[in-house]
C-alpha cells in the first residue's frame, strides 16, 4: 500500500476539505481526489463521503483513521531518525489549531521547528476548537494546542500568544457596513451565522454572551464548522457574525469587518501544554517562545 495514499487520507480526514488538504500536501486537488479513490479501491469500500457541500468520513473511514495516523507518524519518525542521527532531541509533537485564525502563524512555526529542532516531527492537526483543546491536551491526544483563557485544568499550562480584537462581520451591502463602529444592539433583528454549539467554539460563546449583555438573543439561521465558511456566508448576505481581528487576512469579496462600539474588546489566544512536557514538546515550546514573545496587554477590555 502506497504511503502517500494513506497520508492523503489522513489530511482529508483532518481538513474535511479536499482543496485545503491538497494544499497541505503540496499537490493539486484532482490528484488528491484520485489518490483517495485509489485507496478506497484497495480497501474495497468508501472511506470518505462526498457531496457538493460537505465532506465527511464513512464508518469505515472513522475506523481506519487512527491506524492510518499511526502509519504516517511511524514513517515520518523513521525518516527523521535516519536523517538526523545524533540529534539530541527526537520525537513527534502534535499541535492542534482551530483553523483560519491560527493558520497564518503555522508556516513560520513549522519552518522554525525544522531549523532549530530538526529531530522533531511537528504534526499539525486542524479543527481543534478552544473549548475542546484542554481535554485533548490533558488526555495526551495533543501535545500542544492553540486555546483561550480562562484555563481551568490544573495539569496544564498556557502562555499568551495573541490578543484578538472582537469585530462584527457583515456584507458590504448591509445598511450598517458604512459605519466606523457598530453597537451590538443594532444587530438584534438580523439573522446570524455562527459556529455549531457542540464544537466548543469560544467565539460562539463570546458572541452569545455579548448579545445577552446587550439585551437580546441572536437568531441563528445557519451554522458552519470553520471561519472560512462562516465569513463566506456572511459575505453572501446570509447573516451577520461576531469574529476576530485574526481573521482579517481572509480575503472574502463582499465582506466588511467593523469594530464594536465602545472600548475595544479582546479574546486572549494562548498556547496550551501539559505542565511537564516531554523533551520534544519542550523543544517546540522553546522555539515558539523565541519566535513569538508574549505580547503587551492592549488597552480596552480583555474578555474571559
Amino acid at each position: 500500500m502506497d504511503l502517500k495514499l494513506i497520508q492523503a487520507f489522513v489530511l482529508v480526514a483532518e481538513e474535511l476539505h479536499f482543496t485545503r488538504a491538497a494544499e497541505r500536501l503540496g499537490v493539486a486537488q484532482p490528484v488528491m481526489s484520485q489518490w483517495i479513490r485509489k485507496l478506497e479501491a484497495e480497501f474495497g469500500q468508501p472511506l470518505i463521503e462526498r457531496t457538493t457541500r460537505t465532506v465527511r468520513l464513512t464508518a469505515a473511514g472513522s475506523a481506519a483513521l487512527p491506524h492510518a495516523r499511526q502509519v504516517v507518524d511511524a514513517a515520518r519518525l523513521l525518516e527523521r531518525a535516519i536523517d538526523h542521527e545524533g540529534t539530541s532531541v527526537l520525537g513527534s509533537v502534535t499541535l492542534g489549531y482551530a483553523g483560519a485564525s491560527s493558520r497564518p502563524w503555522l508556516p513560520g512555526i513549522a519552518r522554525a521547528v525544522r531549523r532549530q529542532a530538526p529531530g522533531v516531527d511537528l504534526r499539525l492537526q486542524s479543527m481543534v476548537y478552544a473549548g475542546a483543546a484542554p481535554s485533548l491536551v490533558a488526555a495526551g491526544d495533543l501535545d500542544l494546542a492553540f486555546s483561550r483563557r480562562p484555563q481551568t485544568y490544573t495539569g496544564l499550562v498556557d502562555r499568551v500568544f495573541e490578543y484578538e480584537r472582537v469585530l462584527v462581520g457583515l456584507s458590504t451591502d448591509h445598511p450598517l457596513a458604512g459605519q466606523e463602529e457598530i453597537r451590538l444592539i443594532e444587530l438584534a433583528q438580523d439573522p446570524w451565522v455562527m459556529f455549531p454549539a457542540h464544537q466548543g467554539s469560544s467565539v460562539r460563546d463570546m458572541g452569545l454572551r455579548l448579545a445577552s449583555q446587550a439585551g437580546f438573543t441572536p437568531r441563528i439561521v445557519q451554522e458552519a464548522p470553520d471561519s472560512y465558511t462562516i465569513l463566506g456566508l456572511v459575505a453572501a448576505g446570509v447573516g451577520v457574525t461576531i469574529t476576530l481581528s485574526s481573521l482579517e487576512h481572509v480575503a472574502t469579496p463582499g465582506l466588511k469587518l467593523v469594530p464594536l462600539a465602545g472600548p475595544a474588546r479582546y479574546l486572549t489566544a494562548t498556547i496550551l501544554h501539559r505542565r511537564k512536557p516531554g523533551r520534544a514538546t519542550q523543544a517546540v515550546i522553546d522555539v515558539l517562545t523565541g519566535l513569538h514573545p508574549i505580547p503587551d496587554r492592549p488597552e480596552g477590555l480583555v474578555l474571559v
